[in-house]
Formats: structure tokens, C-alpha cells, sequence
């Protein structure tokens, strides 16, 4: 007998698939998301008492059909007896193929906000509730839903058509679709507010919607880039708190504990990116997170080599975070007042004006360079820039330390 977690993932793996689907045959979004929604509600009611249909996607395929069709011609009657004889007919022209990177380009249409790129996505594409997606990201559900909503009429406003691009847009709308799953398991590996440093379900979903597009796409370096980044990040997520969820930086984490299994496919992949013809972000990413995965501990940490793919990052993907994380890199190689003076580099940059990142490393660089008094300032300004509790207590802890060493 399957069991209701096995057939819970069944039914994750299949949403996108049928919903791509459905939007193929209809091209109306937002009904045949409805549609399958419902089909999924039905399946999970269905499938743990009566077993799996023979065809599952095929199962789902028929009823989010009729639901659909019900919905179009708003008969109550028709619904009720089509509803009755849904699961004894399979439609003999469900397609093989699977629209689930197609309707990633779709939920990553360029008309949308970053923020409802990333909502549609874990929506339509990673089968979460609207519920579930509010309370990852500190929300109401009634905002969730409200964003939700006003991406499918964007889209539908926009007439966009249910089709992969050709080219150079192609290329662009790829690079959008990889940014938002990026964005998705940021928030999941070090959520942005909240009581926990971490949301593994969010992580743990950005990494099968990446797997999901690199079995698509394996021949692209930055896809296969993005997973490996995803996977040697991951592999380190048990040891970053304590029992009671505090912080455990990188350097003071238990590296035995880490998941070999991750790193290893991890540093694979890495190796297979950067065989590739071109160098981009993300395989550069991935290569730094593979540098701190080779190292047993943190003293045999290659920094240079750490400092060095920073550098080529910052020149082809410039970014204040990049140069931020090449000041730390600089620090452990020429010492701290050359990562402070890198760091002075940002106080002009409106992005990092009092970010709690920016402060949290001038006050360890500050730290490292006995000036206590400025590390106890910066650690306290940082706490008080963050909203996210785990690293308020980890940067007051920081605080409380210095100052008792004054």
C-alpha cells in the first residue's frame, strides 16, 4: 500500500506537469490552476483509501479536465455526474512530455516583480499552498493570495503563450527562471525574519525545482552550476545551529556532520560546469562553496583560492555582496585591515546603507584587530539591523563578548 507521504511527493512531482498540461490544451492559467488544485484535493482523499490509479498523471489529467469544463460552462448538474465517473476514464492524448520548465518560464514572466515571480513559482510549480507560501514568507494569506492573483491576470494581460522562446529571450527568460529559484532557497538556507536561521522545506523545494530543470537542461553550465551551489550549501544546514537554534558560524561548525553524500554530487556537478565553454555566476559560486567543502577544517581553508574566484565573480557579476564576501576572503589572506579597507569601499553604496551584513563583518574584522570598542558598536548596530531572531541573539552574543574583554 502506498503511503500518504509517498503519494504526497507523487502528487508535488506531478502538479506542474498536468497543470502544463492543462494550460497547453486551454491556455487559461489561473482556471486550470484552479482546476488542479482540485484534482490534487481529490487525489489525496482518493488515492490512500482506493490505491494508485494505474496512470496517476493520467488520472489527474482527466479530472482536472472536467473540472475545468465544469468551470467553463458553470453546469452544476454536468459537474455532479462527471465528477461521479472521473477516475474510470483516462484520456488517450495526455502527452509524454513534460511542460514543467515551460510553465517555469511562465511563472518568471519578465512583466512580474521579483517577489511574485518567486509566489507564483512555489505555487504553480511547487505544488504549496497559498497558506504555505504566506507563512514562509511572514505574510498574511490574504496578501499571499492577493499577489498571487494579480500575477495571473499580469500574465494573462500580457497574452503571453504557452511556448518556450526562442534565442536570445530564450537565454534571458532562463536566467530569470535560475535567479528566482536562487531567491527561493536563500530564503529557505538563512530566512530573512523569523524565530529559525533556517526554512529547510523552502531549501529542500528550490533544490527539486532545480533538479527538475537540470534534467531538462544538462547541458547548461549555470543550471548545472545553480544545483551544485544548491547541494554544497545544503550539505552544511544540520551543523549551523545549536539544539536551541543558535548560529554556529562556518569556521566553528562540526565539518564531520556535514552530508558527504550532497558534497560529493555537489563537487561532481562543479567539475561538470566548469568544463563547459562559458564561466558565469553561479558555477563561480558553486566553485567556492566546493573550496570550503575540500577543507577538513577551517584552518585548511584554500582562502586564496577563496579570494581569488571572488575576484573573477565581482568582475563578471558585480554585486556589494560579492565584495563583501571577497573582504572576508581578503582578510583571512592579508590580514584584517585590508578586508576593512575593502569593506570602506561599500559605505557609499545606498544597497548596503546599514545592512546588518555590512556591520556584522566591519565589527569581526574590527574584533580581529583589537579594537574592541568598534566591534561591540558594529556587533550591536548589526543585532538591531536584522529581523531575523537567530542572528540577533548570535550578534548580541558577539557583543556581550567584546565588551566583557574591553
Amino acid at each position: 500500500m502506498t503511503t500518504a507521504p509517498a503519494i504526497e511527493d507523487l502528487l508535488r512531482e506531478l502538479t506542474p506537469q498536468v497543470l502544463g498540461t492543462l494550460v497547453r490544451r486551454h491556455g487559461q492559467f489561473e482556471g486550470c490552476e484552479d482546476a488542479v488544485q482540485e484534482a490534487v484535493l481529490a487525489a489525496t482523499t482518493q488515492w490512500p483509501a482506493e490505491g494508485l490509479p494505474d496512470n496517476p498523471r493520467g488520472w489527474l489529467v482527466t479530472v482536472a479536465s472536467r473540472r475545468l469544463i465544469d468551470q467553463m460552462r458553470s453546469d452544476h448538474a454536468r459537474r455532479e455526474r462527471e465528477s461521479a465517473t472521473a477516475t474510470e476514464v483516462v484520456p488517450e492524448d495526455v502527452p509524454d512530455t513534460d511542460d514543467t520548465l515551460v510553465l517555469l518560464f511562465l511563472c518568471c514572466h519578465p512583466t512580474l516583480t521579483a517577489a511574485s515571480q518567486t509566489a507564483l513559482t512555489l505555487r504553480a510549480v511547487g505544488g504549496l499552498t497559498t497558506a504555505e507560501i504566506a507563512r514562509a514568507f511572514l505574510v498574511p494569506e490574504a496578501t499571499m493570495a492577493a499577489r498571487i492573483s494579480r500575477a495571473k491576470q499580469r500574465i494573462k494581460a500580457a497574452g503571453s503563450s504557452f511556448s518556450l522562446p526562442d534565442g536570445a529571450e530564450r537565454e534571458e527568460r532562463l536566467r530569470v527562471v535560475l535567479h528566482v529559484l536562487y531567491l527561493i532557497f536563500n530564503e529557505g538556507y538563512t530566512a530573512s525574519s523569523g524565530s529559525e536561521l533556517h526554512r529547510a522545506d523552502l531549501a529542500r523545494e528550490a533544490i527539486r525545482l532545480t533538479r527538475m530543470v537540470h534534467a531538462q537542461l544538462p547541458e547548461d553550465s549555470e543550471v548545472t552550476g545553480l544545483l551544485a551551489l544548491m547541494l554544497l550549501t545544503h550539505a552544511r544546514r544540520e551543523t549551523r545551529t545549536t539544539a536551541t537554534g543558535d548560529l554556529v558560524p562556518l569556521d566553528q561548525q562540526d565539518r564531520t556532520r556535514w552530508d558527504r553524500e550532497l558534497i560529493d554530487e555537489g563537487i561532481e556537478l562543479v567539475k561538470t560546469s566548469l568544463a563547459g565553454p562559458a564561466l558565469g555566476p553561479y558555477q563561480l559560486q558553486a566553485s567556492i562553496a566546493a573550496t570550503h567543502a575540500d577543507a577538513a577544517t577551517a584552518e585548511e581553508t584554500n582562502w586564496p583560492q577563496v579570494h581569488a574566484l571572488y575576484l573573477v565573480l565581482e568582475r563578471i557579476a558585480p554585486n556589494p555582496m560579492v565584495t563583501l564576501n571577497r573582504a572576508i576572503a581578503l582578510a583571512e589572506t592579508e590580514g584584517p585591515a585590508a578586508g576593512l579597507a575593502l569593506l570602506a569601499t561599500l559605505d557609499g553604496d545606498e544597497r548596503m546603507a546599514g545592512h546588518h551584513r555590512l556591520l556584522s563583518v566591519r565589527a569581526h574584522l574590527l574584533e580581529k584587530t583589537g579594537d574592541l570598542a568598534g566591534a561591540y558598536e558594529h556587533y550591536r548596530r548589526a543585532a538591531k539591523a536584522t529581523a531575523s531572531l537567530a542572528e540577533q541573539r548570535y550578534l548580541e552574543s558577539r557583543a556581550s563578548r567584546v565588551r566583557t574583554h574591553r
